[in-house]
C-alpha cells in the first residue's frame, strides 16, 4: 500500500497553498503553524511588505480554485509610478498594456483564503504548534518523530511522520533540525540595507486613493529609496529601504523626527500623505534583508524544504512569494507522479528548482539596484526603451527579462540566461548615444540574429 501521509510545517502562504494542491491530490496532510489560526486571532505576520502576484504566483492560485475568490482583494499595477525630487511623476508600464500587469495583494487576506482552501480539500492543520525538535528516522522506510511546543496552552505534544516538508519560512525550524542530522551547506548573505514600514491612509469620499491606485509608486534617491503599493481599501503601503550604515541610513534616521526631517528633504510629496509617520517609524520594527542559499534542500526522503525556507530573497523583484508557489505547483505535481516515491521526488524537485532559485535571488538583488539608482537614468532609460523597440521587431525572440519573470512561467534560469544576453546587446547598442533615433536598427536585428538563439520551447 502506497503511503500517502504528508506532515508540513508551517501554514503560511507557501505551506498552505501546498497543503491544498497535495491534498487535491489524494494525499493525507497535516500541517503544523506555530502561529494562532489567524482566521480566529487576527494576522500576526512578520514581515509585512506588500506582496506582488504576478502570473507564476496566479497559476498556483487557479490550481487551488482560488483566483476568482482573491480577484476583489488585488490591485492592478501597470507599471512603476516614479516620483523625482521636485514630486514630478513619470509611469514606466511594466508591459504592453493592462494584459500585462502585476497585482499588490494582502498578504493576511491571501493566507487565510489558503487555509481555507487548503481545510476544504481535507487538510489538517494544527496551529498554536512550534517545532522543537526532530528524532529522524535511521531507516528510510521509518518514521520520524517531531516534537511541538503550544506556546498558548504551555504544552507538548509529538507526531510521527514519514515525510516531512519544511514551509516554515526563513527562520525555518525545520531547516534547524535537518542541519543537526546533515550539513545542508547553509549560507546567509545579509544585504546592506534594511526597511521600515510606514502607511498612507485611505482618504475619505468617492477617490479613496491619495495617489494614483493602479501603479507601485518609487521614489529613487541612489543609495537609498522608498516605494508605495496600493491596499483594495484605498489606504498604500510605504516602505522605506535605508542602508545600515552612512548618511543617510538608519544609524541616523533613528526616530520619527529623524524621519521626518529626511522625508521633508527627499520626499517631500509623499510626506504630505503620511500623517502617522513619525509613529509609525517609531512603532514598528526595522527588517531585515537578505538572500539564504543551501547546497542541499533534502534529507533522503524523509525532508524537504520548499519556499523562504530553502532560498529566501531579497524583494525587489517581487518574486519571493511567485517562486515559493512554483515550488509548491512542482512538488504536488512531482509526487503525484512518482506514486509517493519521496526520495526521488526531493531528488528531482531539488535537481529542477534549485537552479531557477538561484537565478531569481541574483536578480531580485540586480533589481534593488535599478529601482533605488536607475529608474530615472537617461542611459537606463535610453536601453528599456531600445529593448521596447526590439521586442516589437521580434516577437517571441527578444523578450525583455522582466517580461519573462513577471509575465510567464518561463523558467527563472532561462529568463536570466537570456536576459544576460539581451543587455549586452541593448549596452553595446546604446553606447554613446542619446536618442533613440540614433541607434542602428539594422545592426540591432543582425546582433539578436547572431547572439540569441530561438527560446525554449
Amino acid at each position: 500500500m502506497v503511503d500517502k501521509k504528508i506532515c508540513i510545517v508551517g501554514a503560511g502562504l507557501v505551506g498552505a497553498l501546498l497543503a491544498a494542491l497535495l491534498a487535491q491530490r489524494g494525499f493525507a496532510v497535516e500541517v503544523f503553524e506555530r502561529r494562532p489560526d489567524p482566521r480566529k486571532f487576527g494576522f500576526l505576520g512578520g514581515r509585512s511588505i506588500n506582496l506582488a502576484l504576478a502570473e507564476r504566483g496566479w497559476h498556483g492560485l487557479r490550481l487551488a480554485g482560488l483566483s476568482e475568490t482573491l480577484k476583489p482583494l488585488a490591485v492592478m499595477m501597470r507599471g512603476r509610478m516614479v516620483h523625482d525630487v521636485e514630486g514630478n511623476t513619470n509611469l514606466q508600464r511594466y508591459g504592453r498594456d493592462d494584459s500585462e500587469v502585476i497585482w499588490s495583494i494582502n498578504r493576511g487576506a491571501l493566507n487565510m483564503a489558503l487555509l481555507d482552501a487548503a481545510e476544504a480539500a481535507g487538510a489538517r492543520i494544527s496551529f498554536d504548534h512550534r517545532l522543537e525538535s526532530v528524532a529522524w528516522a535511521d531507516d528510510a522506510d521509518a518514521n520520524s518523530t517531531l516534537r511541538f511546543h503550544d506556546d498558548r496552552g504551555n504544552t507538548t505534544s509529538s507526531h510521527s511522520a514519514r515525510c516531512i516538508i519544511g514551509a516554515d519560512g526563513a527562520g525555518s525550524a525545520l531547516r534547524h533540525a535537518m542541519n543537526q542530522r546533515s550539513d545542508l551547506g547553509e549560507r546567509f548573505e545579509p544585504l546592506d540595507h534594511a526597511y521600515k514600514e510606514l502607511e498612507i491612509p485611505a482618504q475619505s469620499g468617492a477617490h479613496k486613493f491619495a495617489m494614483e491606485a493602479n501603479a507601485l509608486h518609487i521614489w529613487p534617491r541612489g543609495n537609498y529609496m522608498c516605494i508605495a503599493l496600493p491596499n483594495a481599501e484605498g489606504s498604500f503601503t510605504v516602505t522605506l529601504f535605508l542602508p545600515n550604515e552612512g548618511d543617510p541610513s538608519f544609524a541616523t534616521v533613528r526616530n520619527g523626527s529623524d524621519a521626518r526631517a529626511l522625508f521633508a528633504r527627499d520626499f517631500k510629496d509623499a510626506l504630505a500623505l503620511i500623517p502617522d509617520l513619525q509613529h509609525d517609524f517609531d512603532a514598528n520594527p526595522t527588517g531585515l534583508l537578505g538572500t539564504l542559499y543551501l547546497e542541499r534542500w533534502r534529507l533522503g526522503g524523509h525532508a524537504l524544504l520548499v519556499g523562504d525556507a530553502a532560498h529566501a530573497i531579497v524583494p525587489f523583484h517581487g518574486q519571493g512569494m511567485n517562486c515559493g508557489f512554483e515550488d509548491a505547483v512542482e512538488l504536488a505535481e512531482l509526487l503525484q507522479k512518482s506514486n509517493a516515491n519521496f526520495a526521488d521526488a526531493f531528488a528531482e524537485f531539488e535537481r529542477r528548482r534549485k537552479p531557477n532559485a538561484d537565478a531569481i535571488a541574483a536578480m531580485a538583488l540586480e533589481n534593488y539596484v535599478e529601482m533605488r539608482d536607475r529608474v530615472d537614468d537617461a542611459d537606463f532609460l535610453l536601453m528599456r526603451a531600445l529593448e521596447r523597440v526590439l521586442a516589437a521587431r521580434h516577437p517571441g525572440r527578444f523578450v525583455p527579462r522582466y517580461w519573462m519573470v513577471t509575465f510567464t512561467r518561463l523558467p527563472y534560469g532561462v529568463a536570466f540566461e537570456r536576459g544576460e544576453i539581451q543587455s549586452g546587446i541593448l549596452r553595446e547598442l546604446t553606447a554613446g548615444k542619446s536618442r533613440i533615433e540614433d541607434v542602428d536598427l539594422e545592426r540591432a536585428d543582425a546582433l539578436v540574429a547572431e547572439r540569441l538563439p530561438p527560446p525554449p520551447g
